[in-house]
């Protein structure tokens, strides 16, 4: 499952709304089910559904209670056959824990026994379970499971090692069509005038949260990759925008068949996306379901950011088809092996079909990122406890996902890809269509590479924090390296825990260099180096760790930066010079020299990872006096890069459109460069005219330029665009630049649109989010949402409280956190209580950040001369 990274990055936790729960909410593992009949019946006009099921169940002993897990449901009827004899079953509901307990008279016998229920529940819109989704014609169907919502669509033992084969039948309306993980095998008419009854085939072994069912108009485009059937579909006035997720779907699926060494497990693959849902994409197997941004584009007029959201969204959601939906995880405290698998897999399918894109560079992008999250006070180890539905939500973060990822990035560096992949199919074919744990993963790569994985993602799993690996110059071809853990604020003294951390240094300056890897695994050790070339500790960029370095070392670093470090290595030298800066070990006068040396680089990413570091700067550090000083600097000494890659030309690669638009969003968002604020205006009015117009790649920083300089006449056009285009795409970047305008009025007017309920719940928080993350625009939006909080509530769905409470943390004064403590306190996120600690934490690192550093920045601004011209 992707929950919109690309809009939500580093913002904390991904926490669930459920209600507080007990401890120790697991089943009994006594029962087990084996096999479900559904049959369902939804009245998309009313709201509601009714269920038929049975349950063929295996009891370990004699039994007179029979323990499961429902939730929204209303039972009519249950009774077990077992031995021959059918009982009526009494029903006994525990709504705090989510659980029903059947009793029958007289006991059951170990063995097999089968439950027959018939229920009703309702299509809630709460964007979970079995749900309604709107649109202005029509009501649809639809259905999000994970992690606990099966129980609110049929009583189930709802828990990811609990699996069982499924034959579903859905009767629904006469012209709606009807979608499940599997192929249809019959399509009758009836019962009754105006119905048609749909069977699917029965799956194989899989967990409840896997399932799905869909029902409406949707339409679909077709296509197939070794002999399995391929749908891309959508609702009607969309389905044209399907065609590009199918192509790349088409190539995964070969790519992944090669890769695993095991065929795609089902039938058929279908993809649907959705017009109300809140996670970017679900793995429902062989029915995998998408936000409409996450699956639908339309390739003439979309960026190459968006093409790359389709792409990456539809790759990490197949990888899950093999690994967490054939292999599963025994349980919600090792999610990582689902989502950190698929979110490291997603790049390797994207880049062998569109390598042209260098996603190896968003990769380190995403890596800097998530080591400074790490660095940070709150965090947890990957590998934490998850008992009760708010815990098992707070499991979905960018631990889970960019963290479990980076780790196996940086196994497989180790191990060597081969390797790897040969330890993946080992552990596959050991658990196909069966659970397993992470010991189950890293035994396998242990016992095919020979090397001691075990013992180095055991304690990356198991530990929470970053390592910092200090280095001695090399002496002897040796050098010392120590390590300890890293804390991105200098008031946390760095503490003593150790890693068995695999250190790979370069051994020449190419991207396809095999890099020479030792393991350090105590506080201090010697390592052997290579002999000449560059002394780099991080080949690849694929270490999670910071590293630090004697000054002599560090120099020869920068001196040969732009010609001995492929692009991802220099975004990781970039970050990681800012995080040892933030942490007290170094001055921002230094880092914003390193700016200055690598301003005229080519690689997209490296200029974007300037430009978050800058952003930062003019977001957290600089006086108002200091901005405009700032705002100079960079007209400077991004200009003349920018006039370079100015004019677009026919032979353009994506690395050249994407810096263009990076130079022009750092020269316009924060140089407050005229000529490029006019430039902004123009591309944004010539958008909104006319789409196909203009470079698709520019539209986003321009419209987020104009938006800051905007008035009431353009703020009409984009609203107007919002809400009549039929491109998703084109909907939420016209709908999110709204909350972008500096000018007050304007922008309590876009927060009640916002709220208002004519913007959907899944882009209503969103919107508050952008509002909140800039220093220009949150004080109006943080008063707004406490001058409107029942408005604001309203908007909260199931994952999407805790985002709010964290995007919190983007303040800097103490009286803002107090402020922040104080509503929340008062006005409670259910299940936000980590994502509020650690928007308090945040609020007072940046307090910390910039007492230390503001007075270096004055005083480098003076010694550059830098004056507000």
């Amino acid at each position: 499952m992707i929950y919109g990274t690309a809009m939500l990055a580093g913002v904390a936790g991904f926490i669930g709304a459920a209600a507080p729960l007990a401890h120790g909410q697991r089943l009994p593992d006594t029962v087990k089910p084996q096999h479900y009949a559904l049959t369902l019946t939804p009245d998309l006009k009313a709201a509601t559904f009714s269920g038929k099921e049975t349950i063929d169940v295996t009891l370990a002993q004699p039994a007179s209670d029979i323990v499961l897990n429902a939730a929204q449901i209303t039972f009519e009827k249950v009774t077990i056959t077992a031995g021959g004899k059918t009982q009526t079953a009494q029903v006994t509901e525990d709504k705090a824990r989510q659980q029903a307990t059947f009793t029958v008279p007289n006991q059951l016998p170990a063995g097999k026994a089968t439950l027959h229920i018939d229920y009703t529940g309702i299509l809630n819109g709460q964007l979970r379970g079995f749900y309604l989704s709107k649109t202005a014609k029509r009501n649809y169907a639809v259905t999000q499971f994970e992690p606990t919502d099966a129980r609110r669509a049929f009583p189930s033992f709802d828990e990811p090692a609990m699996k069982a084969t499924f034959a579903t039948t859905l009767i629904v309306d006469k012209g709606d069509t009807a979608i499940s993980n599997t192929n249809v095998i019959a399509d009758k008419p009836g019962p009754g005038a105006g119905k048609h009854t749909v069977k699917f085939a029965t799956t194989p072994k899989m967990s409840t949260y896997l399932v799905a069912f869909l029902v409406g108009d949707f339409q679909c485009q077709s296509g197939s990759s070794d002999g399995v059937p391929i749908r891309a579909c959508a609702t009607p006035d969309k389905v044209q925008m399907t065609g590009y997720a199918l192509h790349a779907a088409e190539f995964f699926l070969h790519y992944y068949d090669t890769y695993f060494g095991i065929k795609y497990p089902m039938p058929k693959l279908d993809m649907i996306a959705i017009p109300d849902f809140e996670a970017g994409a679900m793995e429902n197997f062989g029915a995998i379901t998408y936000r409409e941004t996450a699956l639908l584009v339309d390739p003439k007029t979309a960026s190459i950011g968006a093409k790359k959201l389709v792409a990456v969204d539809v790759a990490h959601e197949m990888a899950h088809q093999w690994f967490g939906d054939m292999v599963t995880m025994q349980w919600w405290n090792n999610l990582w092996l689902n989502e950190g698998f698929a979110t490291w897999m997603e790049s390797k399918a994207v880049n062998a079909w569109k390598p042209n894109w260098n996603i190896s560079q968003d990769d380190a992008l995403s890596m800097d990122g998530v080591l400074n999250y790490d660095a940070g006070k709150i965090t947890r180890a990957i590998r934490a406890k998850a008992d009760t539905p708010g815990e098992i939500n707070e499991m979905f973060d960018g631990i889970t996902y960019q963290k479990g990822g980076a780790v196996l990035g940086m196994t497989e560096n180790y191990e060597t890809p081969e390797v790897f992949r040969q330890g993946v199919h080992k552990y596959l074919s050991a658990h196909i269509y069966g659970n397993a744990t992470a010991e189950d993963f890293w035994n396998a790569q242990t016992a095919v590479s020979g090397k001691p994985i075990d013992k180095v993602m055991d304690s990356f799993i198991g530990q929470a924090g970053v390592p910092l690996l200090k280095f001695s110059a090399p002496a002897g071809g040796k050098t010392t390296a120590s390590q300890r853990r890293f804390y991105i604020t200098p008031s946390v003294p760095s503490g003593s825990q150790t890693w068995t951390v695999p250190v790979c240094f370069k051994t020449g300056p190419g991207a396809n260099e095999t890099p020479k890897c030792e393991l350090l695994s105590s506080a201090q050790q010697s390592m052997a180096v290579p002999a000449g070339g560059l002394f780099y500790a991080n080949a690849n960029d694929k270490g999670y760790y910071r590293t630090e370095y004697a000054p002599a070392d560090y120099n020869k670093i920068l001196d040969g930066i732009e010609t001995q470090l492929t692009a991802s290595e220099r975004i990781g030298f970039a970050g990681n010079i800012w995080a040892l800066m933030r942490s007290g070990r170094g001055s921002i006068g230094d880092y914003m020299n390193l700016v200055a040396a690598l301003r005229n680089d080519n690689s997209y990413g490296v200029i974007r990872e300037l430009a978050g570091a800058l952003m930062s700067v003019d977001e957290r550090i600089a006086t108002p006096e200091e901005r405009t000083r700032l705002a100079a600097w960079i007209r400077k000494q991004f200009g003349p890069a920018y006039e370079r890659v100015k004019t677009p030309g026919p032979n353009d690669t994506p690395d050249t459109i994407q810096l263009r638009a990076s130079l022009f969003g750092i020269l316009g968002e924060l140089g407050k460069d005229p000529q490029v604020i006019a430039q902004a205006r123009e591309i944004t009015n010539q958008y909104l005219e006319n789409p196909a117009s203009v470079d698709p790649t520019m539209v986003r920083p321009a419209g987020f330029i104009a938006t800051a300089n905007g008035d009431a006449a353009l703020f009409d056009k984009l609203q107007k665009v919002s809400q009549t285009t039929n491109n998703p795409d084109e909907k939420t970047m016209t709908l999110y630049a709204l909350a972008t305008f500096h000018n007050p009025a304007l922008l309590r007017r876009a927060l009640d649109y916002a709220t208002s309920g004519q913007v959907r719940n899944q882009d209503s928080i969103i919107f508050m989010i952008v509002a909140l993350r800039s220093r220009d625009t949150r004080d109006i939006a943080w008063q707004y949402i406490q001058q409107n909080w029942p408005r604001v509530k309203s908007q909260i769905t199931t994952m999407m409280g805790g985002y709010l409470v964290g995007s919190t943390g983007s303040f800097c004064s103490d009286s803002k956190a107090q402020e922040v403590q104080s509503f929340f306190s008062t006005h409670p996120v259910p299940a936000s209580q980590n994502a509020l600690k650690r928007a308090e934490d945040e609020i007072h690192d940046c307090v910390a950040f910039r007492s230390a550093q503001q007075p270096k920045l004055a005083s480098w601004m003076d010694q550059q001369h830098l004056t507000a011209q």
